[in-house]
């Protein structure tokens, strides 16, 4: 197990520009003092550190509005497969890890992950004053240079390594419940490695309170929340034509529960369902899925709006850590039927913008979309929940944090320069 930790000096190269003078009330700066905080934070050496970039999904729309914060910082991934993303990552410059040029990487990412904490680790950050990682697996062990400045933005600790290893080892494929004993060992490792790497991090920024309830759980720390970015100009406009058919919009991994959504349907014989997404458990729910499931798989960025215009109502069958799906959803005035535990209890109101289930059950499940069919929602409600999450408000929040981490490392190498002085003059 790798125990690197951020090396000990915590003074500011002697060549990064100056902070800004601090704000308590930064989130409630006026549109000049953001841009002037926002010019200053561009004038550093800024590198952007994400896990993986093979698929299009929350955690990647918040990378992309990484980009817009800083279009001249370089992307730094473990694994990158080109083209899957926004236009505004695809036109970054990227430096993926050794692990990329595996054969296979690209398809099979997730049996990479022993090679993974080494491919983080070596990383070519260490010239950088600020390193800002989107993590949900390791890529907050990126280790940070001398007086650099490194704030996670945290999707989820680990789930397969801390609490949601079970989730993991369901359906997709038998072999990994016969190698079980295996990967929970693996799982105790990795929760290991990953406590290990904790004081690579100066700040954690949280999507959700829930997740930031698992930092505190799990690491000790205290971590800030800031929620995702919503586009929400981008659906807010879109004119509705519901097509009698609902919506799942997903990665299809066991977590997220999309099986359970089909076999709902089996005892929802009047209704249809259409799933959009793709992942290892496609083809077994393709085999699962009754006559008025239909699963399309993974869709072009420029058809998602028409998949939203068509549906008469959203489900989101699993627990997430936050969840950006249903407030894009909410953002087209559609009602969302969640499962009532995880992120959607930040994201969902129920009863206005939608209902949820309280047993992951197909039966449960059923019942609430019978509910909310038979009651429904005003779409204004919905369109004004997800304008909580606009895009906008998630970038001036991000502003706001990265200062305040910068100040507060600027303030510590204070502290510790004054603590060496005063140890300094008391010597004989």
């Amino acid at each position: 197990m790798s125990i690197i930790r951020k090396p000990p000096s915590q003074t500011p190269r002697a060549d990064r520009p100056a902070a800004p003078a601090s704000d308590a009330a930064a989130d409630r700066r006026d549109a000049a003092g953001l841009a002037a905080d926002l010019a200053w934070l561009r004038s550093l050496r800024v590198a952007l550190v994400h896990d993986w970039l093979v698929t299009l999904r929350g955690g990647e729309r918040v990378l992309d509005a990484f980009c817009e914060l800083f279009p001249n910082a370089t992307i730094h991934t473990l694994v990158r497969r080109p083209g899957v993303a926004t236009p505004r990552i695809e036109a970054m410059q990227h430096a993926p890890s050794f692990a990329d040029r595996v054969p296979g990487a690209h398809r099979h990412h997730r049996w990479l992950l022993p090679l993974y904490p080494s491919a983080i680790e070596r990383v070519p950050v260490l010239d950088c004053d600020l390193i800002l990682s989107s993590s949900h697996c390791v890529a907050k062990a990126v280790i940070p240079g001398p007086g650099a400045v490194h704030v996670c933005y945290s999707h989820t600790p680990v789930r397969y390594a801390w609490d949601r290893t079970d989730d993991y080892l369901r359906g997709t494929n038998s072999a990994l419940a016969m190698a079980a004993p295996v990967l929970g060992a693996a799982a105790r490792w990795l929760r290991g490695y990953d406590l290990s790497t904790l004081d690579r991090v100066d700040a954690f920024v949280a999507n959700s309170d829930n997740t930031a309830g698992k930092i505190k759980r799990f690491y000790g720390r205290d971590a800030a929340v800031v929620p995702p970015p919503v586009e929400t100009d981008r659906f807010s406009h879109i004119e509705r034509h519901p097509a009698g058919y609902d919506l799942v919009l997903s990665g299809l991994v066991p977590y997220k529960r999309v099986d359970l959504a089909v076999a709902a349907y089996a005892e929802l014989p009047e209704r249809r369902l259409v799933v959009v997404g793709d992942g290892p458990e496609l083809e077994r729910l393709r085999r699962l899925a009754p006559p008025n499931v239909t699963l399309r798989g993974r869709v072009p960025e420029s058809e998602l709006t028409d998949c939203y215009r068509g549906a008469e109502l959203l489900v989101f069958p699993g627990e997430e850590d936050f969840g950006i799906v249903p407030l894009e959803a909410q953002a087209c005035g559609i009602p969302v039927v969640a499962y009532g535990r995880g992120g959607a209890l930040e994201s969902v109101v129920d009863g206005e913008t939608g209902v949820y289930f309280y047993e992951p059950t197909p039966g449960c499940l059923a019942a609430a979309i019978r509910d909310l069919a038979a009651r429904g929602v005003n779409p204004a409600a919905c369109r004004t929940n997800a304008g909580r999450f606009r895009r906008q408000l998630f970038l001036e929040r991000m502003i706001a944090e990265l200062v305040a981490a910068m100040h507060a490392s600027d303030a510590r190498a204070r502290g510790a320069r004054l603590a060496a002085a005063t140890r300094g003059s008391a010597a004989p």
